[in-house]
């Protein structure tokens, strides 16, 4: 179940910052329609921090809703509270999501021990396929590779989201995980190296615009293709580069923007694009027949 391409979508809002729940849908329909994998609502794509409790539980239901089981539906209800993460986890499996995306607990920064026992505490308490995402950058703690791979045993612990950055730490868990457990990749920009280790997937900020060649591009890694693979991803890589020229959401949401799949409407802390980086941003759309 957990290999390809899955979307960490973006959330829509209306001129007046409210949840669009008509863009939304159309989202989940564009994915699907391109031949997505899954879809990850409420991510850090999708500005979680930003959410309420009510407005998560309204993009889960209204993604799991239009999604209609056509592919699976990875619910980001992570949190820095273990009490928490565990109530939002519940009200997902609830709704009907497939599984949940758990963030390492950010600001608190957890011992190893700590991160072992909250992700066990939410395994045991909700009976639900788990994703773990590992981050650093966002978070300000490395999950390490003997945590992982402990927590890789519980029956509920089925993948991790790995957006280190560190091949090396990347290499030795794809080398010592259980078979049934899945390294997916949190940074397009890797798809590719981390695949050819035997990775097995990217949860994907690109594919918000450009599913159906994330589709090709880790399907033909996964036929072991790896000429062609090379090629698509380098294809890609200036988006891969474009999306990050300021922090993320902020340059995917002005993509689909452009697009005409949503407003251009953040909740602060994010704010609009500098008028240099969304030049920059257009010219690479432009090249790739994104726009």
């Amino acid at each position: 179940m957990f290999e390809g391409v899955f979307t960490a979508l973006i959330t829509p809002f209306t001129r007046d910052g409210k949840l669009d729940e008509q863009a939304l849908r159309k989202l989940v329909d564009f994915q699907i329609d391109r031949g997505i994998d899954g879809l990850v609502p409420v991510g850090t794509t999708g500005e979680s921090p930003t959410l309420s409790p009510e407005e998560t539980e309204q993009v889960i239901r209204i993604v799991v809703e239009q999604t209609g089981g056509r592919v699976p539906v990875i619910a980001g209800t992570g949190s820095n509270c273990t009490d928490k993460a565990i109530h939002m986890t519940e009200k997902a499996k609830q709704i009907g999501a497939t599984a949940s995306l758990q963030v390492a607990p950010y600001y608190n920064k957890p011992t190893g021990e700590g991160f072992f026992r909250h992700f066990t505490a939410i395994a045991d308490a909700v009976d639900l396929p788990m994703v773990i995402y590992n981050i650093p950058g966002r978070t300000g703690k490395n999950i390490e590779n003997p945590v992982m791979l402990k927590l890789a045993l519980h029956k509920n612990i089925v993948a991790v989201k790995e957006a280190s950055g560190n091949i090396s730490q990347m290499m030795d868990l794809i080398a010592k995980k259980p078979k049934d457990f899945a390294v997916l990749s949190g940074d397009d920009n890797l798809t590719y190296p981390l695949m050819a280790l035997g990775g097995k997937g990217v949860i994907s900020v690109a594919s918000n615009a450009v599913p159906d060649r994330m589709k090709d591009l880790t399907h033909t890694a996964l036929k072991g293709d790896w000429d062609r693979a090379r090629k698509l991803h380098y294809e890609l890589l200036p988006l891969f580069k474009a999306i990050f020229l300021e922090t993320n959401p902020i340059p995917i949401k002005a993509t689909m923007a452009m697009k005409g799949f949503v407003e251009e409407v953040y909740r602060l802390p994010m704010c609009p694009m500098s008028g240099e980086n969304k030049k920059a941003l257009t010219e690479v759309l432009e090249q790739l027949k994104i726009l």
